[in-house]
């Protein structure tokens, strides 16, 4: 990453920047922009909720990682933030405010830009290497044919139908104890094991993402509302384990309910603090990576989000949750121009977080001030 002189002294202190108002007012008039599933207005800095009030600095790691796999347009931009050598609070504000504009991102059709913030987080579950008593349910690798039969098998047949259990046979990474265990790591694509070796040995190792049978995901939470076994203001993660103790007899019609597998492969975790890798191709950073519809928002865009955390128990107030992210993952179920889902990372409480997290949500992109045509 090379130094650029110019640009360091132009950003050694915020007040060499106007201030957003004055530099959106001296900026030219701003095009509204089109995506395949969206539409971006441009807005004045004042138009971000709590956009003074946010740590940017705690975003800027996750926009250097994006960085590395820098957008069509994106190139001059991200060599400036990579040679910002001492990327403090207001140094960085500063270089936002002038590199980039901001955009309120709405349904093409102009419609309400209000969508839907959901939440994941990176699992850590404990695993044994061959099975036994408790560790009886297996997470596998992908199969040698997954490429060659779509859609592949589904979740029922791939653990009933004798041929589609021998399709997997041999493939098995890890055992856990609880299925619905397994079933969270296929929901979020990936997760840590604490893995018990056969010799007693124990590690911590990382599964991600392999591929997946082709089949639609669905939610079991939906599912249970469907069933009446939950009211849909219910159906969090936490209730659905709760359901699930409740009603053993029925764990596996409800797994079955979503016919979408998800195969992984080991990785090591020789850094415990480094996130998993998104569907951009760079580690995830908690409270500041955003999945998206890639077709609304392009991976490597810093996101401005105004929305809510879940409140902290039944009836509390939510509070606000306004930060600067950045698109670099997606999900099956994040569709729509004003979707998103927030990760939170791992260790106590991701889960919790992620499990009540259904909030209100408004977005905003903050785009190059001078986009390609």
């Amino acid at each position: 990453m090379a130094a650029a002189a110019a640009i360091l002294g132009m950003l050694a202190a915020c007040s060499t920047v106007p201030p957003p108002d004055t530099a959106a007012e001296q900026a030219p008039m701003a095009r509204v922009i089109e995506q395949p599933k969206s539409r971006w207005v441009p807005v004045g800095w004042d138009a971000l909720p709590g956009w003074a009030d946010d740590q940017i600095v705690l975003a800027w790691p996750a926009l250097l990682r994006s960085c590395t796999r820098p957008a069509a347009g994106w190139e001059e931009v991200c060599a400036s933030a990579q040679a910002l050598r001492e990327p403090h609070e207001a140094a960085v504000r500063a270089w936002l405010q002038q590199h980039l504009r901001p955009y309120r991102v709405e349904p093409l059709d102009g419609s309400a830009t209000d969508g839907l913030l959901t939440a994941y987080y990176e699992p850590l579950i404990e695993a044994r290497r061959l099975p036994d008593a408790r560790f009886r349910v297996p997470l596998y690798r992908a199969p040698a044919d997954l490429a060659q039969r779509r859609p592949y098998w589904t979740r029922a047949q791939l653990e009933t139908l004798p041929a589609a259990k021998a399709a997997l046979k041999g493939l098995e990474i890890a055992y856990v104890a609880d299925p619905l265990d397994a079933l969270i790591l296929h929901v979020q694509g990936s997760g840590r094991l604490a893995l018990t070796e056969p010799d007693g040995r124990q590690r911590l190792v990382r599964l991600a993402f392999a591929g997946h049978n082709d089949q639609p995901y669905r939610s079991v939470g939906r599912w249970l509302v469907d069933q009446g076994a939950l009211p849909l203001e219910q159906a969090s993660w936490p209730a659905i384990k709760q359901w699930a103790r409740a009603h053993p007899q029925r764990v596996t019609e409800l797994l079955h309910a979503n016919p979408r597998y998800v195969f992984f492969r080991e990785e090591p975790l020789p850094d415990p603090s480094v996130g998993p890798v998104g569907a951009q191709g760079v580690p995830l950073t908690p409270g500041r990576s955003l999945a998206v519809d890639r077709g609304s928002i392009p991976y490597g865009t810093p996101v401005w989000i105004a929305s809510t955390e879940p409140p902290t128990r039944p009836g509390g107030e939510p509070r606000p949750l306004q930060r600067l992210m950045v698109a670099q993952d997606t999900g099956g179920a994040i569709v729509g121009a004003v979707r998103g889902d927030f990760f939170w990372g791992w260790g106590e409480g991701a889960e919790e977080l992620a499990g009540r997290m259904k909030q209100p949500l408004k977005l905003w992109v903050l785009w190059p001030r001078q986009p390609p045509l």
